[in-house]
């Protein structure tokens, strides 16, 4: 009798079949080849698993942790990793990690350009995570995001750039963003006035010698939402909470290729800081003129949900900014009483980006230099977005924006010698701003990198107006009108060990529509005018292109188109600065900007020295400018014109430096010949100085810092004549102004600081509208920060 065995079933069965013999034997031989099919069929199926499983290699992981210097995760980065030949993008999570799993295999390169970080490269393996730990940018590293709309360290872009730090921005005499923004040469603001009081119609901002009127011929942006004022284009300097702002970069010549209308000078990029892990920071001071101050942050992450809230509030008495000379009963001084905030609260998504939701308002109610004259501004923004990077695909972002605003303004005539005041006219102006952007970046290669994207902007605004007499209503004059802009851009990036060319091409359509003008005189039949709608198509290309020679050196080059459409305010309202009236046109078209720079960068990295010299040439066809119509000892009329051609060329230069480890020193200076070049209607302008616009200006700031003394700061400007209108009649003469910062820390959570703005206390000739006005006088303040550890770190 046989044995069975387990596991040989079959076989046993088939031997004791065999030895009965007969049918059994055939039923077993069947039996037998079912089952050896049936092993057979596992057997294939199981093959089959492992052939696959052979076949599929395993997944790579790459894997790691981006930090700061004091360990400290940076949140949000982009990473390039460079595996193969492929590039993936990724963005750093909560806790400064990054993961992706690839079928790609071998050693990678992580590429890192973070902004206030120097520029790195990292080799990773896969399933070996790595901690990265970046250092802070010396002046030769910064990296730069405005010029190029990507991350680019300063000797890879063709733009003439210059970064103004959060701690330099808060070690400065200067309470505003704006006024502190001064230390930028060639930096000049429509009037020489201080931000903190001057009107917000005077605030237009210019860059590379091109003047202003009240609009700025410079983009002003926070988180890639302009901030130039959708009805007038002039910048509210106090909007943003001031700790809240984490850099500033200020990027010179024609941008508009990227950025569309009012890009002609430049940009200046405000970024802001994101919500993140736990922090704080409390400033709060006092100054001359009764002017208090405070300044409050905080921020939070809990799992992938980060919160922000910052807020500004400020008052002063002001000064009188009518010279004594000419000083009248009616004169008071300039003030201003303001409250600012912000809320920002966003969420991170895995490893790959983030989505967002930022509010922010601003409230301030201003005298203007005499008891009828004011103005005040409630201004409501939102912006909602995300930033996303995905494996294969580029990364997206999406932006949509809104803004409300409410403002209002009283103008007065005032008699020979300032004796007596009355008033001419009241205003009411309501904005609604709609708009939003997509880009897409992608590298298509580890050497090009591309970008495009889409913009629109959409303003609705009424202007309503009641003109006085004899201190009565005189009727109304209002306007209603609505401005939108469409635009779509794109722009190749080519990088190699020793060039950068950058080429861009944006589209815009430029339309002004539904306006009407409604205008009654005394208690007469009120006359409704529609003006037709306009539009206009206009292509801005540009082509900037950077040789490294070696590490030390670059040389640039760049040429671009650039223009800037006429504002509603521009268009269809009448102002008053002082005694100055300004018409307005409804006929006015875009102006239109043809320029070139070319220039050298020489950076000493083991002395932390980086110097910029360019030489720049910049023709504007119909300029928008305000013509002087007529002109008496107390009233100047002016009519807002498209002149025929002006033309701003000469040098800057820039230079940071840190010779010692305890001192620094930055500055620049600008030659800038600013002139009439073309005016048919009227040749004897040709030749006529820019208004507002001096050919030389210059800055130098020293800094010591010893951690056991504190900070030390002198910052001085010069600044040559300029003229306060077209004809060129009335002369401002030139200045040399010091101020002088001073700061203590007890601990790493306390700071006491004092500062003197003017300290020489030098007159600073601002206007004459006719009168002669003057600027910020000495003034001195001092305060104190509380803050976490490490709160501003990278800046």
């Amino acid at each position: 009798m046989g044995v069975v065995v387990a596991g040989a079933t079959g076989n046993a069965e088939f031997q004791i079949a065999r030895r009965r013999g007969g049918p059994e034997i055939d039923h077993a031989l069947e039996k037998d080849a079912v089952l050896r099919a049936k092993l057979l069929v596992a057997t294939m199926f199981l093959g089959g698993l492992c052939l696959a499983a052979f076949a599929q290699q395993p997944a790579s992981l790459y894997s790691g942790k981006i930090v700061g210097p004091g360990a400290e995760p940076v949140v949000g980065a982009t990473i390039q990793l460079e595996v193969a030949d492929r590039t993936l993008l990724l963005v750093t999570g909560e806790h400064g990690e990054f993961l992706v799993s690839t079928k790609l295999t071998g050693p990678a390169t992580v590429v890192l350009k973070v902004p206030g970080y120097a520029p790195q490269e990292q080799r990773i393996l896969p399933n070996q995570p790595r901690t990265v730990t970046l250092t802070l940018a010396t002046n030769s590293e910064r990296v730069v995001v405005t010029a190029d709309r990507t991350a680019l360290a300063l000797n890879e872009s063709a733009d003439t750039v210059r970064v103004v730090s959060q701690r330099a921005l808060q070690q400065s005499a200067n309470l505003t963003v704006g006024d502190q923004l001064r230390q930028v040469t060639g930096l000049q603001f429509f009037r020489r006035s201080s931000t903190l009081v001057a009107n917000p119609t005077s605030q237009g901002v210019s860059l590379r010698g091109l003047g202003s009127t009240a609009a700025s011929r410079t983009l002003v942006l926070a988180g890639h939402v302009p901030l130039n004022d959708p009805f007038g284009g002039w910048v509210y300097w106090d909007q943003l909470p001031s700790l809240a702002i984490q850099d500033v970069e200020v990027v010179r010549g024609g941008a508009s290729d990227l950025y569309g209308s009012s890009a002609i000078g430049g940009v200046i990029n405000l970024i802001e800081r994101q919500a993140g892990p736990t922090a704080f920071a409390v400033d709060t001071g006092y100054g001359q003129e009764n002017t208090p101050h405070a300044a409050v942050l905080g921020t939070t992450a809990i799992g992938p949900w980060a919160g922000m809230a910052a807020a500004d509030w400020l008052r002063t008495d002001g000064y009188i900014e009518v010279a004594p000379a000419v000083r009248g009963p009616v004169d008071t001084p300039a003030n201003v009483h303001y409250q600012n905030g912000e809320m920002d609260l966003r969420r991170t998504i895995s490893e790959r980006g983030d989505v967002f939701l930022r509010g922010n308002m601003l409230n301030e109610a201003r005298g203007n230099g005499t008891p009828l004259q004011t103005n005040a501004t409630r201004l409501w923004r939102y912006t909602g977005g995300f930033d996303w990077a995905t494996k294969s695909a580029g990364a997206f972002m999406a932006r949509l924006f809104g803004a409300q605003e409410h403002y209002r303004q009283s103008f007065s005539a005032t008699s020979a010698g300032q004796q007596s005041e009355f008033l001419t006219r009241l205003q009411y102006v309501a904005v609604q701003q709609f708009g939003g952007s997509v880009q897409w970046t992608k590298a298509l290669r580890p050497w090009l990198m591309l970008i495009a994207g889409s913009d629109g902007n959409d303003v609705r605004a009424s202007d309503d107006e009641t003109p006085i007499k004899d201190r009565l209503p005189n009727g109304l004059s209002d306007t209603s009108a609505r401005q939108r802009d469409m635009g779509e851009y794109a722009e190749g990036l080519l990088q190699t060990k020793n060039w950068t060319v950058a080429a861009s091409l944006r589209g815009d359509d430029f339309l002004n529509l539904d306006t009407a003008q409604f205008a009654q005189t005394g208690d007469g039949p009120i006359a409704t005018t529609d003006i037709p709608n306009r539009s206009e198509t206009l292509a801005n290309p540009r082509l900037g292109v950077v040789r490294r020679m070696d590490r030390y050196v670059s040389l640039t080059g760049s040429v671009y188109r650039a223009f800037r459409s006429p504002t509603i305010n521009e268009l269809y309202r009448q102002f008053q600065v002082g005694q100055e009236i300004t018409l307005a046109n409804p006929h006015l078209q875009s102006e239109r900007a043809t320029g070139w720079e070319t220039g050298l960068q020489f950076a000493l990295p083991q002395r932390n020295t980086v110097v910029r010299a360019s030489y720049f040439w910049t023709e504007v066809n119909r300029p928008v400018t305000s013509l002087t119509i007529s002109a008496t000892p107390t009233k100047v009329v002016l009519q807002r014109e498209n002149l025929g051609q002006i033309r701003s060329r000469g040098v800057s230069l820039d230079y940071e430096s840190q010779p010692l480890s305890w001192l620094s020193i930055t500055g620049g200076y600008q030659y800038a010949n600013a002139t009439v070049t073309q005016f048919v209607q009227d040749p004897g302008l040709v030749g006529k100085w820019i208004p507002e616009v001096a050919h030389n200006m210059a800055t130098a700031q020293v800094r010591a810092t010893k951690p056991k003394l504190g900070v030390a700061e002198l910052l001085g400007t010069i600044s040559g004549r300029q003229y306060d209108d077209d004809a060129n009649m009335f002369l401002l003469h030139g200045y040399f102004q010091l101020d002088a910062y001073v700061a203590h820390s007890f601990g790493p959570h306390t700071e006491i600081y004092g500062a003197v703005d003017n300290i020489f206390d030098r007159e600073i000739q601002v206007g004459r509208t006719p009168l002669l006005t003057l600027g910020t006088p000495r003034m001195a303040s001092i305060g104190i920060r509380f803050h976490s550890k490490d709160w501003n770190a990278g800046s």
